[in-house]
């Protein structure tokens, strides 16, 4: 407890308590018997102040005896008959008011004092829990920078885990992808050719020769947008969240994947609902998701006889929620493995990371959504996620 105020100084021990209640009474005695006080009520204020002295100072105990003390000197000394403990009926009302007054004025001064040192106990405890909270809150902040830092982490190391699946994929299409780019391009030379003849026979032909560079220039624009969409799959930067039409995203890697599909005789086809809303998020990650779902699809394919079909849906659900699919034909999920596909590292290839499943369900997940897969009856797989569309998610 603060001692700082000398009135609130700790308690003397028992023996000094005592003194000073046998001390304060005699000083009033002493005082109160000097010819200068020669008031009446000049006595019964000494005593009341050295009731007040002990009590404070003493507690109850040591008050009590300055309250005994006090009542025999009054009584001796200022009572008739004088100099006799002996009280006469006229001094009595004087002698109890004199008592009641000095067991009052203990009482609550000793209350008092044991108020004030309740009071200055919570004061002192709560300034202690005031500085533990104080430390509490430091820490806490520590600790919740050193988390950020660590979800910052986590997050770069997954977006950076995301690129290595994104190129890893795009290493394994490089032949299809080639063969994609290089179609465009070789019927924009094409063209171009048809439109130099078209210009240098002996009566050029404008009307064909403007045909031939209209070609030209579409077949230019269709080879810059594959490249282009390419170029974006192997960037590397930090999430952008758009406003996404999904349905393009499903064309975007339909047109980049159809190659692909093509050379392992597989049929592509999309239904895609009309009027679909759109979703919050990002167009890259999304056409990640795409892309190694219609690729495991067209892997799963390559060693089956029967039709290859992979079929790529879109639908409105309930709760402004919208659903994808993407089905095949082909082998189906893994016996007695189809709760572990999506596990790190987990592959049924003998050259997969066993990422690819891990990383698009993480993506569906930080976009709001779940992404499962089920067999299909009688053959053949199909993986369909969710996604809560703006309206729902980010109105």
């Amino acid at each position: 407890m603060s001692n700082s105020n000398p009135l609130l100084w700790r308690r003397p021990p028992v023996t000094w308590s005592h003194g000073i209640a046998v001390l304060s009474v005699a000083a009033a005695l002493i005082i109160s018997r000097l010819p200068s006080f020669h008031l009446q009520s000049a006595p019964v204020s000494l005593f009341l102040c050295a009731i007040m002295i002990s009590a404070w100072f003493g507690g109850l105990w040591p008050g009590l005896l300055a309250i005994l003390l006090s009542c025999l000197a009054f009584s001796y000394y200022f009572l008739e008959p004088l100099y006799s403990f002996a009280v006469s009926a006229d001094e009595i009302p004087r002698a109890v008011l004199f008592l009641l007054s000095a067991l009052f004025v203990g009482s609550l001064t000793a209350a008092q004092r044991r108020a004030t040192e309740s009071l200055m106990r919570a004061r002192d405890e709560l300034r202690e829990t005031v500085n533990e909270l104080e430390r509490a809150n430091g820490a806490l902040h520590s600790e919740s920078h050193e988390r950020k830092l660590t979800v910052e982490a986590l997050r770069q190391a997954h977006a950076d885990l995301a690129r290595v699946n994104r190129l890893t994929t795009m290493g394994e299409l490089t032949a299809s992808l080639a063969h994609e780019v290089n179609q465009p391009i070789a019927a924009a030379i094409t063209d171009a050719k048809t439109c130099i003849r078209w210009l240098t026979r002996d009566h050029p032909d404008l009307e064909e020769a403007r045909e031939a560079a209209s070609r030209t220039a579409q077949d230019a624009t269709r080879a810059a947008e594959i490249i282009n969409r390419i170029r974006l799959l192997f960037k590397k930067s930090p999430p952008q969240w758009e406003s996404v039409d999904v349905n393009e995203v499903v064309l975007e890697m339909t047109a980049l994947l159809r190659d692909e599909a093509t050379r392992h005789s597989v049929s592509l086809q999309t239904e895609l609902a009309s009027g679909l809303p759109r979703v919050k998020g990002d167009r890259i990650q999304l056409q990640q998701v795409m892309m190694n779902l219609m690729i495991n699809s067209i892997d799963a394919m390559k060693d089956v006889d029967t039709t290859r079909e992979l079929i790529i849906k879109s639908l409105r659900a309930e709760d402004e929620q919208l659903v994808v699919s993407v089905s095949d034909t082909g082998m189906g999920l893994p016996p007695q493995q189809a709760d572990k596909i999506f596990d790190p590292f987990f592959t049924t290839k003998l050259d997969g990371t066993g990422m690819g499943l891990r990383i698009s369900r993480s993506i569906v997940e930080s976009h709001g959504g779940r992404l499962w897969a089920a067999d299909q009856s009688p053959r053949g797989a199909s993986f369909c996620f969710t996604l809560p569309t703006i309206i729902e998610a980010y109105a």
